[in-house]
């Protein structure tokens, strides 16, 4: 383990651990930027990872968790072990990014950092780039379902609901959440859900940064740090960057849907509120 990195990493900080001698083996750098950004610019030593791959992709529900052996080849090949800290970036503003945190979280690996604005800052406030292909060092790294608290389902979200410590924090857009926009068989939000959409806590002044009133933002919508909160979206993707806010502000008790509105909108039992 890389000592002394903060949860959140400003660029800055970064360029300075790439500079140091000698660098650590264990600083594992890991790109979720499109394919096509890649190969012309990213963070020096970082390795590629294609998003897609953190999700199930299948029918009807793309954004559930993949299978065990999907999960531990990414892991593998990333050559991440116990040891390692693993700084992560996309170029969104940090929802390919979030849904990494999420699933190192979920099998155990949660020493990782998230580059605060991503590749947008990073490039913005002129650090430097490379555009050579790093391939990472495999692992025999076997994974597992570390903390299976950070998952969870929709029997469970339906058993919660009447929980006044319990809250849903839905990342969909206003219309996506009032029904107006259906995705699925059914629209609108999970009863007593709370909507604020994931790009409201992204500063687009600061180059896509997290917002510095982050907190203060959730307090005041009823999503403060006592309460038990989960998150979704329609499928894990843009809930992954509030779930990684979450845990950025230090939230022990915080979840994620990988179902999300794919699967709460297509279902015959789940309770459903519009409007």
């Amino acid at each position: 383990m890389v000592a002394d990195i903060p949860r959140l990493l400003e660029p800055a900080l970064l360029e300075t651990l790439l500079g140091s001698e000698p660098k650590s083996a264990n600083l594992i750098i890991v790109d979720l930027c499109t394919d096509a950004l890649y190969p012309h610019k990213h963070v020096p030593g970082a390795v590629h990872l294609q998003p897609g791959v953190l999700m199930a992709g299948t029918a009807p529900y793309p954004g559930k968790l993949p299978a065990m052996e999907q999960l531990e080849n990414i892991i593998r090949y990333l050559g991440i072990n116990a040891d390692s800290h693993i700084v992560i970036y996309d170029d969104e503003g940090g929802g390919w990014a979030g849904r990494f945190a999420w699933t190192l979280d979920l099998l155990g690996f949660q020493n990782w950092s998230y580059l605060n604005g991503g590749i947008v800052a990073w490039i913005k406030e002129g650090f430097v780039t490379e555009s050579q292909i790093n391939q990472p060092v495999a692992s025999d790294t076997q994974v597992s379902i570390a903390n299976p608290e950070v998952l969870i389902s929709s029997d469970k979200i339906i058993s919660q609901l009447e929980n006044a410590n319990f809250a849903v924090w839905d990342a969909r857009s206003p219309g996506e959440y009032s029904g107006n926009m259906v995705r699925s068989a059914r629209g609108g939000h999970i009863p007593g859900a709370i909507n604020i959409e994931w790009t409201e806590l992204m500063d687009r002044q600061r180059n896509l940064r997290i917002r510095e009133d982050s907190q203060e933002i959730l307090d005041r919508a009823g999503l403060g740090r006592e309460k038990s909160v989960t998150t979704h979206c329609q499928s894990h993707h843009r809930s992954g960057f509030t779930y990684m806010v979450a845990r950025i502000l230090g939230y022990k008790n915080i979840s994620a849907y990988d179902g999300s509105w794919a699967e709460w909108g297509s279902l015959d039992q789940t309770p459903i509120e519009r409007g």
